[in-house]
């Protein structure tokens, strides 16, 4: 599998988020850092592609929350300040530390997680982002709701309600008091 041989001989730290193409070249708009502080991250844009609530089981558990709020970024608009130091690594499917995507990243002192990493995008918990203001803040409003089929509270805010994944044929919208 390539994710594992890549994983085994470090090849993603070579690549984004975890080394930008030129660093000093990298546009820093936003800060982001977990609870301790060791894990900081920037991102190039002020705003994310799409940011949503994710309702799934999944999320309730590894946020201990009843949802989780999700921003989704290309990796090459983020760049960790250490490169992959100060970061654990968790492989949802297999249950193992490992870097094989799509894998989960923590900080390994706090153990904050700092982002869910896919193939090409990122999906970062805005919580973590230092906004200058409520105008930054607002470009990162959720969009919609995704697995509210899985609920265990109701937000009752206007937003579209997908039973599972948003959009285009891939889940059911629900009501917003359904």
């Amino acid at each position: 599998m390539a994710d594992s041989s890549e994983t085994r001989q470090g090849d993603f730290l070579q690549k984004p988020p975890y080394h930008a193409a030129d660093p000093a070249a990298f546009d820093k708009k936003l800060q982001g850092s977990c609870h301790c502080g060791r894990v900081k991250y920037w991102l190039s844009k002020n705003e994310p592609l799409n940011a949503k609530f994710c309702h799934c089981r999944g999320c309730q558990v590894m946020h201990g929350a009843p949802f989780q709020w999700a921003a989704i970024f290309h990796k090459e608009d983020m760049m960790f300040e250490k490169g992959a130091e100060d970061l654990v690594f968790y492989h949802s499917e297999t249950r193992h530390l490992d870097h094989e995507l799509p894998c989960k990243a923590s900080c390994s002192y706090c153990r904050t997680p700092v982002m869910d990493e896919g193939r090409n995008m990122v999906l970062l918990f805005p919580t973590l982002i230092k906004f200058a203001d409520q105008k930054e803040r607002d470009l990162f409003s959720p969009k919609c709701h995704i697995f509210y089929s899985q609920r265990v509270v109701d937000i009752p805010d206007g937003k579209p309600k997908w039973a599972g994944l948003d959009g285009e044929g891939k889940s059911t919208l629900l009501d917003d008091l359904e």
